[in-house]
């Protein structure tokens, strides 16, 4: 097995642990990872935590074994690696990722499925498949395009040079760069902090954000989810709780009920 769970609180953490061959997955390394998912999903927390053990995150697909005249690479990503990315996209609750050296392929479709991703300075990410003969997949075109435009997409895709973790952020890639030392500690507060936040206002902006990156929605529409979801909001414990605290002048304590 080399995907982790611990359950801790409200807090799931899933670690890919294959660090002598940098955390690079094979079809049952996917199957236990969505399980992983599951699991936490049915265990109601309120955070997700996915990292890498060792020096990478994930380097991609485990491909030390892979037979190129018989590889079915279409099956591999529609079948394994796509269903789980929208999984974890999917997932009802915030979910982080903590990201180190290689993120790579599959590693990076990882990191673009969770909804906040803290990397460090020394991490490894861009398209080394010009040296493969394939090329980038998992989501990688999609996020390189539209935050980095035509001209850069293609020069990672042409050139196989790799951006550093500092570099991805300026880009606009993900959301924090942070010190190698210092990250784990970094994302594992926030991530305390979110499991115990208003779940039902997360959810909420989730789905705004999703519509936004999936459908394209326009301003003026996107502002009429808003004003729906926010109405919704004004029936749940937590709106109610918050609006309470904020007039008593105390911290807000959000309920489990929803999780």
């Amino acid at each position: 097995m080399s995907i982790d769970l611990t359950i801790t609180g409200a807090v799931a953490e899933i670690v890919l642990n294959a660090p002598e061959r940098l955390n690079s997955v094979n079809e049952t390394d996917l199957v236990d990872l969505g399980l992983a998912f599951t699991a936490a999903q049915e265990a109601r927390v309120g955070a997700v935590l996915l990292r890498g053990e060792g020096r990478a995150f994930c380097a991609g697909r485990d491909i030390s074994n892979v037979v190129p005249q018989t590889d079915d690479a279409t099956a591999y990503l529609a079948d394994r690696v796509t269903p789980l990315l929208r999984q974890i996209a999917a997932f009802p609750a915030p979910t982080f990722a903590a990201a180190t050296g290689a993120c790579l392929g599959v590693g990076l479709g990882l990191l673009i499925a969770c909804d906040v991703v803290y990397v460090a300075y020394n991490a490894k990410i861009g398209s080394p498949f010009a040296n493969l003969g394939a090329t980038l997949d998992s989501g990688g075109h999609a996020l390189f395009f539209e935050r980095l435009g035509a001209h850069r997409t293609l020069d990672l895709i042409y050139t196989a040079e790799l951006m550093s973790g500092a570099e991805a952020v300026a880009a606009g890639l993900f959301s924090r760069a942070v010190p190698e030392a210092e990250l784990l500690d970094f994302t594992r507060e926030r991530v305390v902090r979110a499991s115990t936040g208003a779940i039902e206002a997360f959810r909420a902006s989730k789905e705004l954000v999703r519509e936004l990156r999936d459908e394209r929605l326009g301003l003026w529409a996107s502002v009429d989810h808003e004003n729906v979801a926010q109405g919704a909001l004004c029936t749940t414990d937590d709106y109610r709780e918050g609006f309470s605290a904020f007039q008593e002048k105390r911290p807000p304590v959000f309920g489990s009920a929803a999780r």
